[in-house]
């Protein structure tokens, strides 16, 4: 007898953005056209369809999902900025894979303010996203730049 996995609505959210984050790059896309574009092809169960198998991403919750898009893309030049410090200086951010540099991004956009959740949770679910998509040393460098970000975004959380 099969399991069907547990549903993590948020993270597939976070998966969803890293991937709009994504297409914004690549395609100079704005934020809006990509949000449109998953919301009305990627996003939701579709009959039919299977899921993250056919390349949608069924249990995303789209407040979230747009909030952390348009909370990215509208604090880029400041998130970018912050990443920069945040590499090591032989690593600048137009060198990372593109898809880390969306994943941190998109971290960047929800913990600068498209998300209440805790700082530890959002880096926590960033890296198990990179981990999917990525099977190298992008977590341990993810890990390293997401922390420094978090401790200049959410002080609060980090104090004492």
């Amino acid at each position: 007898m099969s399991v069907a996995p547990k549903s993590r609505p948020r993270t597939a959210s976070r998966v969803a953005a890293v991937q709009a984050l994504f297409q914004v790059e690549q395609a100079s896309d704005s934020a809006e056209t990509a949000i449109d574009q998953f919301v009305r092809h990627r996003l939701g169960a579709m009959p039919g369809a299977d899921g993250f198998e056919d390349g949608r991403i069924p249990d995303a919750e789209v407040p979230l999902f747009a909030a952390i898009v348009r909370g990215a893309v509208r604090q880029q030049d400041t998130i970018d900025a912050m990443l920069s410090e945040a590499l090591p200086a032989d690593w600048p951010l137009s060198r990372i894979d593109p898809v880390l540099r969306a994943a941190l991004r998109a971290a960047g956009g929800e913990l600068a303010g498209a998300s209440s959740a805790p700082a530890r949770v959002i880096i926590n679910e960033y890296l198990d996203v990179v981990r999917g998509f990525l099977t190298g040393p992008e977590s341990g460098i993810a890990n390293a730049v997401l922390d420094r970000l978090a401790r200049l975004l959410r002080v609060e959380e980090f104090e004492g």
